[in-house]
C-alpha cells in the first residue's frame, strides 16, 4: 500500500483577519505536505476556518452584519491570503464550520456521543448544571486564579458569570488512558517540554466539561436537546475527521485517519492533547500520530497586538517581498517550536542579504557567465559530480530552520568555487575547466533548487527550469534588492 500522510492545521477562529501567527502555522503544514507529497507519498493537507461562537456573533454585530455574512466575508480572507497569488498555501481541503456537511456532522456526532458509554461503562454524556467564570474572548470557562485582577489576562476583561444545564462529558473515564498512550509515545506530543505540559493537565485531574451552550445561540444545534448549541470547541476539533467525510461517508476516513502531524500554536494546546484525544476514543476512533506545538513569538521583541500596532498581514509581507520572499522570511527566523521573536525590522536586511546578495546573486552570475564564457550552451554533466552531501536535516523531524541553514551553507559553498576558480580569469586560458568549474557550480544551483521546492516552490521551479534547459540564458533577478 502507498503511503499516506494527512496533516492538519488549526482552523482558525474568523473574528479577526490573518496575521503572521495564522501565516507561519499554515506555512509550516504546506512545507511538509510538499514535502511527502515530492517523495510520492499520498498526501492530504487540511486547513480551514471555524466560525461558531458568541465572539463571532458580537463582532458580526459591531459590523452590523448577520453572523453567517460576517464568516463569509473574513473566512474568504483567509481564503485569498493562502491562494496561489499570496502566499500559495497547496491545501487539499479548505473546511468551514459553517459548511451544512459539518454541521450535520457534528449533530452525528454528538448523536454517537450520547449513545456511547465510557471503558467504565458510564454514560459518555450527562447533563448537569454549570456555574462558572466564562470569557466570550477565549470561548471558554475561567478559574479565579487563571484571573489577573478579576480580568482574562487574554482579553483583559471582566468574564461573566454564567449559570446554565449544560450537557457534559465524562472526561474523568479517559484520562487514565490518555496518560498511558502520551507516556507510551502512542501519541506523541512534540516538542518534549509540551508532553509534559499535557502529562502535567491530566495530574490535576481535568474537570469534566460541557459540550453544549444554552446562552449562545450562533452555532449547531443539538437535535436532542432543543435550545443547546454544541459547545465551540467540539465544533471546531470534529473539523479534522469531518473534513473526511466521517461519520456517513468512510472512504477518506479508511484512506487517511489517523491525522500524521497534526500542527498548533501553544494556547490551543489543552483542547488538543486533552479534550480531543477523549473525544476520539469515545467516538472509538485511533487517535493521531503526532501532535506538533508551536510556542508564540513575539514581533521585535513585543506582543502581537493591535493596540501597539505590530500585527503583520502576510499578504503585505507578500506585497513588499514576493511569495517566495516571504516564505523564507517567515519560515527561517528561529526553530520550530520555540518561543521566539520575529524580528521583523530586520526583514529587508535579510531579504537582501540571504536571497537577494545571495541565492539571487549566485544564479544571476552562474547563468551570466555561461551565457557569456560559453554561448548559453548548459556545461552541467554527471561528470562534474562534487561528491554533494544530500543529507539536509531531516524535514520529517520538524528541522525546516536548520534545513535553510544548511542550504544556505551550499549557496555559500558554490559562491565560493566561482570565487576561487575564478572563470572570468581561467576562460582566457583553460575553456574545458572553465565549462567544468560553471557545470559543477550549475550542479549546486541545481541541487539547492530542489531542496527548496518544498519551501520556495515558485522560486524553485524557476531556478530548475532555467539551469536544465539546453540553453541558459541571464534571467530577470529573482529577488531584485531592496533599498
Amino acid at each position: 500500500m502507498d503511503k499516506k500522510f494527512y496533516i492538519t492545521t488549526p482552523i482558525y477562529y474568523v473574528n479577526d483577519k490573518p496575521h503572521a501567527g495564522h501565516a507561519y502555522t499554515t506555512l509550516v503544514a504546506d512545507v511538509l505536505a510538499r514535502y511527502h507529497r515530492q517523495n510520492g507519498e499520498d498526501t492530504f493537507f487540511l486547513t480551514g476556518t471555524d466560525e461558531h461562537g458568541s465572539k463571532i456573533a458580537e463582532a458580526a454585530a459591531k459590523h452590523n452584519q448577520t453572523p453567517q455574512e460576517f464568516c463569509d466575508q473574513v473566512s474568504g480572507v483567509f481564503k485569498t491570503a493562502w491562494d496561489k497569488d499570496h502566499l500559495g498555501i497547496a491545501y487539499d481541503y479548505f473546511i468551514r464550520t459553517t459548511d451544512p456537511n459539518h454541521e450535520q456532522a457534528v449533530r452525528d456526532i454528538f448523536q454517537k456521543l450520547l449513545e456511547a458509554k465510557t471503558p467504565a461503562n458510564n454514560p459518555v454524556l450527562y447533563e448537569g448544571e454549570y456555574a462558572g467564570l466564562y470569557c466570550t474572548g477565549c470561548e471558554k470557562f475561567l478559574t479565579e486564579k487563571e484571573l489577573v485582577n478579576g480580568l482574562c489576562p487574554d482579553h483583559k476583561r471582566a468574564p461573566e458569570v454564567l449559570k446554565e444545564k449544560n450537557y457534559f462529558f465524562r472526561l474523568a473515564d479517559y484520562l487514565p488512558a490518555i496518560e498511558q498512550k502520551i507516556v507510551s509515545g502512542e501519541l506523541q506530543i512534540l516538542p518534549e517540554h509540551k508532553k509534559n505540559e499535557a502529562l502535567g493537565f491530566i495530574k490535576q485531574n481535568v474537570p469534566d466539561f460541557s459540550v453544549s451552550r444554552s446562552s449562545v445561540k450562533w452555532g449547531v444545534d443539538l437535535p436532542f436537546a432543543p435550545g443547546q448549541v454544541a459547545y465551540v470547541w467540539i465544533d471546531a476539533l470534529s473539523n479534522y475527521i469531518t473534513a473526511l467525510g466521517y461519520p456517513k461517508n468512510l472512504e477518506l476516513m479508511a484512506k487517511y485517519w489517523p491525522a500524521d502531524v497534526q500542527l498548533m500554536a501553544q494556547d490551543i494546546s489543552k483542547f488538543h492533547t486533552i479534550y480531543w484525544p477523549a473525544l476520539l476514543m469515545a467516538l472509538n476512533l485511533p487517535l493521531p500520530k503526532t501532535m506538533f506545538i508551536h510556542g508564540f513569538f513575539t514581533i521585535d521583541g513585543q506582543k502581537m497586538s493591535k493596540s501597539i500596532g505590530n500585527v503583520i498581514d502576510p499578504n503585505d509581507l507578500v506585497a513588499q517581498f514576493g511569495q517566495d520572499g516571504t516564505r523564507y522570511l517567515l519560515l527561517s527566523q528561529f526553530p520550530l517550536g520555540q518561543e521566539a521573536d520575529l524580528q521583523a525590522s530586520l526583514f529587508k536586511e535579510r531579504y537582501n542579504n540571504d536571497l537577494a546578495n545571495g541565492l539571487g546573486n549566485l544564479v544571476a552570475r552562474t547563468a551570466n557567465m555561461i551565457e557569456t564564457y560559453l554561448a548559453g550552451k548548459n556545461p552541467i554533466t554527471k561528470k562534474n559530480s562534487l561528491n554533494l552531501n544530500n543529507d539536509l536535516p531531516d524535514l520529517n523531524k520538524f528541522f525546516i530552520y536548520e534545513y535553510l541553514v544548511a542550504i544556505r551553507s551550499l549557496i555559500d559553498q558554490a559562491n565560493r568555487l566561482i570565487d576561487e576558480k575564478k572563470p572570468w580569469q581561467l576562460v582566457k586560458t583553460d575553456l574545458a575547466s572553465t565549462q567544468e568549474v560553471l557545470g559543477q557550480v550549475g550542479e549546486l544551483i541545481i541541487l539547492v533548487a530542489e531542496k527548496l521546492a518544498p519551501i520556495m516552490p515558485a522560486i524553485s521551479a524557476k531556478i530548475t527550469k532555467q539551469f536544465t534547459s539546453d540553453i541558459i540564458k541571464k534571467e530577470e533577478a529573482l529577488f531584485p534588492r531592496l533599498n
